[in-house]
């Protein structure tokens, strides 16, 4: 509706200076804007003087974020999440607010005055808590998930990117699916995995939530749990929109690293995925790939939307991914051992069967942790696990 600035020190009643509230006052009054978002924090004090002068609610960016995230959540946890990180942020203003709201309701305040400040400080707390215990309970489920989806000896593969970069896009090109896209932001607020098979090599593929700039260390606590799918995946493809401004393209994909950085999954192989080179002239696009060659881990360009360069986005993933071993086994065919086969089947690349007498000889290709894996099963079946053979 409008926008205003002011550069200069924070002022400890309005952020801004008096003068500059008036001006914001009648800016409201000649928008008819319902909410006054700031980009920088503003203190419980701030946005109450704020409310009172203009009428209208005042927030900051990370309460902003906190309205988008809560808009977007369509599950369970994703809303706990949100609703977590809004009562850590409660918390640390719950007295100053509380206080601020006996002096008379403004917008944002409503409904405060009537608490106790303890009482109300300790009934925060208390639903703090709550969400925790139900947010941990999630949390060993998904371990024991991830844990089995070790034990079955597919690798995983995040797709991380700043948000509207096109994850869901691509995640829908790799996979087949129909997870939802949109222009919005932060359309993902919860992780999807999927598996896909890649020249007869199958992956988990997952979903996660967009990166933002200055992303509030809250919500990254608060959305630990989703995040830790990117700490222990195999390969991250990072995504960015390539058909952005040069210098916008370049801070996202800093923030992109830093924030995977900050969630300690630096270790973990990255492609820079440089998404909708559709919405660009090719001379542009090679440009700006080539300026990135050093700043972005192996980039490519591709346009997930009409999966333009996806076949070659999948070779460069299988490059990456090539720790695959050759196995060669022997084993008796009985009733219960052809499910065993069946499962190697569904599972492994199996590049030859034959039968001999009441024997099948088995030639596949897989993870060391599936290799090994199938050489315990077929110990206890008496089997011969002959030899792995290590790929270069």
């Amino acid at each position: 509706m409008g926008t205003l600035e002011q550069v200069r020190e924070p002022d400890a009643r309005y952020q801004i200076g008096a003068g500059k509230v008036e001006e914001l006052a009648k800016l409201v009054k000649e928008t008819e804007a319902e909410t006054v978002i700031f980009d920088n924090p503003l203190k419980p004090l701030q946005s109450y003087n704020l409310a009172k002068a203009t009428s209208v609610e005042a927030i900051d960016r990370f309460q902003l974020i906190l309205e988008i995230f809560t808009k977007r959540a369509t599950t369970t946890e994703a809303q706990m999440q949100i609703q977590l990180a809004r009562l850590q942020y409660d918390l640390t203003q719950a007295k100053e607010r509380v206080r601020l709201a006996k002096k008379g309701e403004q917008p944002g305040f409503g409904g405060l005055g009537a608490y106790d400040v303890d009482v109300y400080y300790e009934s925060v707390k208390r639903e703090v808590h709550a969400i925790r215990r139900k947010l941990k309970k999630i949390r060993g489920k998904r371990v024991l998930h991830r844990e089995r989806r070790a034990e079955l000896g597919f690798s995983s593969i995040s797709l991380a990117g700043y948000t509207k970069a096109g994850k869901s896009s691509l995640f829908n090109a790799l996979t087949d699916a129909e997870v939802p896209v949109d222009t919005a932001l932060f359309t993902t607020l919860s992780t999807t995995t999927r598996l896909v098979e890649i020249s007869r090599k199958k992956f988990l593929v997952t979903d996660t939530v967009g990166f933002i700039d200055r992303l509030p260390l809250t919500l990254i606590e608060a959305f630990h749990s989703t995040l830790e799918e990117t700490i222990y995946s195999d390969l991250i493809l990072l995504l960015v929109d390539v058909s952005e401004p040069m210098l916008l393209l370049e801070k996202k994909l800093t923030i992109c690293l830093e924030t995977i950085e900050r969630i300690g999954a630096s270790g973990v192989p990255i492609i820079a995925v440089m998404n909708k080179m559709d919405l660009l002239p090719e001379r542009e696009t090679r440009l700006k790939l080539e300026y990135l060659q050093e700043k972005a881990p192996n980039p490519m360009l591709i346009s997930a939307l009409h999966k333009t360069n996806i076949d070659l986005l999948k070779q460069q993933m299988l490059s990456i991914l090539k720790n695959y071993v050759q196995a060669s086994i022997i084993l008796p065919t009985t009733k219960e051992t052809m499910p065993f086969i069946s499962w190697i089947f569904k599972t492994a690349d199996v590049h030859t069967i034959k039968y001999v007498g009441d024997s099948a000889n088995i030639v596949f290709e897989a993870s060391p942790a599936f290799a090994e894996k199938v050489r315990k099963r077929v110990e206890e079946f008496n089997g011969k696990f002959e030899k792995i053979d290590i790929r270069s």
